[in-house]
């Protein structure tokens, strides 16, 4: 065993940035990209009286504690997020949060954004949920020519309205499929709602050539991630962590090629796991389920997506080629044209070949 007194500890191995691997981010929810200060800077324009945990946890740089493995957790965990929402309320917001978020993953290295949100949320304050919808999709082109980077949007309904709503929402993101939106999914807490409920929704989204990429094996067990596939057709399935339950279910995703979207930090912050090594990371990598790490709701997590990677390493031993692969991962399960996909593929074959500085 190695030990030392006094002076400096060993230099550690040397590794390469995970901020410049190329990579695609597929699980950020809109409102949940936020940066701390924007959220305070327009609860101080709009007169907005934030719960004292979610202005404790900005202003520290220490995220809120947040367990939603129970109903009362996950209620608290929703009202920070509703109040942090309830602060967006005119289109210059909108094109502000857009922007900002692609520039945090750019400083990531992600060179394709998948940002996930329900039009329904922010359409009284914006006129309605087409015009909510087209504010920002408005704000995603803005935000592209801007930063450079690729960058689309994931329609969501949610669990906790009835399935008539996703519905609409469905048809609305079909409507808009040539306007940037490529994909369809369904969050909230999943403990509500059954997938089945939803597959007409789900339904008319593949038809009109939308990913069906619904939230699953994150609050409920791995059944919920056979729901998604069974009854949703699943694309893509965000989180999926709990199919690490299920050798059988693992293998399905693996055959399939089904992306779980997978958010440690998140998982971590809102109970699914007690220690970021306990999230089955490498278990689902090595059972061939291919993966995309994601920050899921930044704001409230307080980690973005290189830092996601950075569990990866330091937690589960991840080395630089196991994290370019997840990266590859990642790239390959999003809605990217052949030409970001070929650039980013790439990227990512010369941050391996790089040497390490």
């Amino acid at each position: 065993m190695l030990s030392f007194s006094g002076g400096h500890p060993p230099n550690p191995p040397r590794v390469r940035d995970v901020s410049e691997l190329p990579k695609a981010h597929l699980h950020l929810h809109f409102t949940g990209s936020m940066r701390p200060a924007t959220l305070l800077e327009l609860a101080d324009k709009y007169g907005v009286r934030l719960p004292e945990a979610l202005t404790d946890a900005l202003t520290s740089g220490e995220p809120p504690s947040l367990r939603a493995t129970d109903e009362r957790g996950w209620f608290r965990f929703q009202r920070l997020y509703d109040a942090a929402r309830s602060c967006l309320r005119e289109p210059e917001d909108i094109q502000r949060l857009v922007r900002e978020a692609a520039e945090e993953d750019l400083r990531d290295g992600s060179g394709w954004l998948e940002i996930q949100v329900d039009p329904t949320s922010y359409a009284p304050r914006l006129g309605g949920l087409i015009p909510a919808l087209e504010i920002i999709l408005d704000a995603v082109d803005s935000a592209m020519r801007d930063t450079g980077i690729g960058m689309r949007v994931l329609v969501a309904a949610n669990r906790m309205r009835h399935p008539l709503d996703a519905r609409t929402l469905a048809r609305l993101a079909v409507r808009y499929a040539d306007r940037g939106v490529v994909g369809f999914g369904l969050s909230n807490d999943e403990r509500r709602g059954m997938a089945r409920d939803f597959d007409r929704a789900f339904a008319i989204a593949r038809d009109g050539g939308l990913l069906s990429a619904p939230h699953g094996g994150e609050l409920a067990g791995a059944a919920s991630v056979r729901d998604c596939l069974d009854d949703l057709e699943a694309h893509r399935i965000g989180h999926g962590v709990r199919a690490a339950d299920d050798p059988r279910l693992m293998q399905r995703l693996a055959d399939r090629q089904v992306t779980c979207e997978v958010c440690p930090a998140s998982n971590v912050a809102l109970g699914v796991y007690e220690k970021p090594e306990d999230v089955p990371l490498r278990t689902l990598f090595e059972a061939g389920v291919p993966l995309a790490l994601g920050a899921d709701d930044p704001l409230l997590f307080g980690s973005r997506l290189a830092a996601q990677y950075e569990i990866a390493r330091v937690h589960h031993g991840f080395t630089d080629a196991e994290l370019a692969e997840v990266a590859r991962q990642s790239v390959r399960g999003s809605a990217a044209p052949e030409d970001v996909t070929e650039k980013l593929l790439s990227g990512i074959d010369d941050w391996l070949a790089a040497p390490v500085a």
